[in-house]
């Protein structure tokens, strides 16, 4: 993205994954080796029974939801991508700022009372822009001529660098102007380069990079998750639906985002208020965490039906099969990262909030409209043609185990 607070996102949820990753194919299978059939000491029969009719339960719940959805695949497939459509439609009016402090916390809040109260008795426009000329030679007449039309020009002689400050009443509008025509007519053909810095400056570029990087974050995601995909179940039709998936999952959360914050539509269910715009860096960020997050279970859930479809069942019992045995696993991890999301939602600082409701949203969204309706409407519709494998790709390395899972290897893995 260009942008030390992405890199600085990057490095730690990399790391993290990382460790997480090396420990449970390290640590783990060698301390359940260890502990042998100790590991089930210290169960709670009244729990355990508990837990063995909740997964029980959850199949058959599962199969009730399953099966009007499998018995009219067509109908629930047109509403469910109508309804992320819809929670979506309000992302197309989207305005995104760096959020002042009298955005981020509320208008009702004391820090921001005491801000209103500053400006109205101590009013001011803009932060000025703050420019510095660098120049081979700083002395030269024709920079010093230059340098004339400007006031309080302070001179590091020793470094050849001019500075001076330039008032923006107008803010980013006179921000580009200074930038594109007023310095470059001054400076033209001394020498000199002027560089405009400074908070509004700041906040432009910051805003500016982030329009330039989401484009090509966005196509290295896509890219890479298409390949993952196809190198794991070898069919492209199951690549691309992946990726068309969970791009409405991020839409209807870009949507329900700009509603509640934007527009302010609900916020004040939360205890927010709709302020105009959503924190600049939100977008990206909501993109790229809702990716791997999805992508996660969505694995998961492909597999299993691949699984149930190797062992011999036809596409529609595989589907079944599949998120059947899913079911409970994918509830509870979903039930979970909304639980821990929506503590951002209650938290006093706008971003927090947009992005706690923000991927609270699209994951309870992605779990039952997308994994339990939309999935299996679209791989029941698709047929066979989710399993094709064209010429080529036959000879790429898999990531998954091809062999089917019989109940003779289920009781082996057991």
């Amino acid at each position: 993205s260009g942008l030390l607070l992405f890199k600085g996102f990057a490095l730690a949820t990399i790391i993290v994954v990382l460790i997480a990753m090396l420990g449970s194919v390290t640590v783990l299978p060698a301390l359940l080796s260890w502990l042998g059939d100790r590991v089930d000491a210290g169960r709670i029969p009244l729990l355990n029974r508990r837990a063995q009719r909740g997964r029980t339960g959850s199949g058959r719940v599962t199969g009730r939801l399953l099966g009007p959805v499998l018995a009219r695949p067509r109908t629930f497939a047109l509403a469910a991508v109508v309804l992320l459509l819809a929670l979506a439609a309000p992302a197309l009016g989207m305005k995104t700022e760096s959020l002042g402090l009298e955005k981020q916390f509320g208008s009702d809040a004391p820090l921001s009372i005491a801000h209103s109260r500053i400006t109205e008795s101590f009013p001011g426009g803009p932060a000025p822009a703050l420019v510095v000329v660098t120049a081979p030679d700083i002395t030269a007449p024709e920079v010093g001529k230059a340098l004339d039309g400007f006031e309080n020009v302070t001179l590091h002689r020793a470094r050849n660098i001019a500075e001076f400050e330039v008032p923006l009443p107008h803010g980013a509008a006179d921000l580009a102007e200074l930038r594109e025509k007023r310095l470059p007519a001054v400076f033209d053909g001394t020498g000199a380069k002027a560089h405009v810095t400074g908070e509004t400056a700041g906040s432009v570029d910051f805003n500016d990079q982030l329009r330039r990087g989401i484009v090509p974050v966005f196509a290295f995601i896509t890219a890479v998750t298409f390949l993952l995909m196809l190198l794991c179940f070898r069919s492209y039709v199951i690549a691309v639906t992946s990726i068309v998936l969970n791009l409405l999952s991020v839409a209807a959360s870009y949507g329900v985002m700009t509603a509640v914050f934007q527009h302010g539509w609900g916020a004040s269910l939360i205890g927010s208020e709709g302020i105009g715009a959503i924190e600049a860096w939100m977008p990206l960020f909501v993109l790229v965490v809702l990716f791997g997050l999805s992508m996660d279970y969505h694995v998961f859930v492909v597999s299993r039906i691949r699984e149930a479809r190797g062992s011999g069942l036809d596409n529609r019992a595989a589907i079944e099969t599949g998120l059947r045995r899913t079911a409970g696993a994918v509830t509870g991890a979903a039930a979970i990262m909304v639980a821990v999301f929506a503590v951002f939602g209650t938290l006093s600082m706008q971003d927090m909030q947009q992005m706690g409701v923000g991927l609270a949203v699209a994951v309870l969204l992605d779990a039952t409209v997308v994994r339990m309706v939309l999935l299996p409407s679209v791989m029941l519709l698709l047929g066979e043609r989710n399993w094709r494998t064209p010429r080529g790709l036959s000879r790429l390395p898999s990531l998954e185990d091809e062999q089917p899972a019989g109940p003779v290897r289920d009781r082996v893995r057991a």
